[in-house]
């Protein structure tokens, strides 16, 4: 398994221990993470921390150039308002774990130039179908 996707999906894990939604993500620049996230909406009370909006806050403001050259892993779908802030930023890759247990706006993301890999990782079907068993209110 790719490494950038591993690391997303160790975020993923951290959040479930948490107590969280087990959703993680990782921003790569240049063959680097510099950002890394998990869901955060339970364990802080949140209406925005996703994984994806976690990772970018988490690397902190970049100049344009940089988002540019990057890379979002994902371990699942980009809901609209994480689409929102990957069109916003310019990154032009996202890696998506899969899109079985929630379809983002992967199609929004493709007519905006965005290439969007789909890996249906079975690690991260396995980590949402779980919690979304063990946990349906959330």
């Amino acid at each position: 398994m790719d490494k950038f996707m591993k690391a997303a999906i160790e975020e993923a894990e951290k959040g479930l221990k948490e107590g969280g939604i087990p959703i993680g993500s990782a921003l790569v620049h240049q063959a680097r993470i510099i950002g890394r996230g998990h869901n955060r909406r339970v364990q802080t009370g949140s209406v925005v921390l996703h994984g994806e909006m976690d990772a970018l806050e988490n690397a902190g403001r970049q100049p344009a150039t940089i988002y540019r050259e990057c890379t979002l892993y994902t371990t699942l779908s980009p809901c609209p308002m994480c689409t929102g802030a990957i069109l916003l930023y310019g990154i032009p890759k996202v890696v998506v774990g899969e899109n079985k247990t929630f379809m983002g706006e992967e199609e929004l993301l493709r007519s905006r130039g965005v290439t969007v890999e789909v890996l249906q990782n079975l690690t991260c079907i396995d980590l949402m179908s779980s919690f979304i068993k063990a946990s349906p209110e959330l």
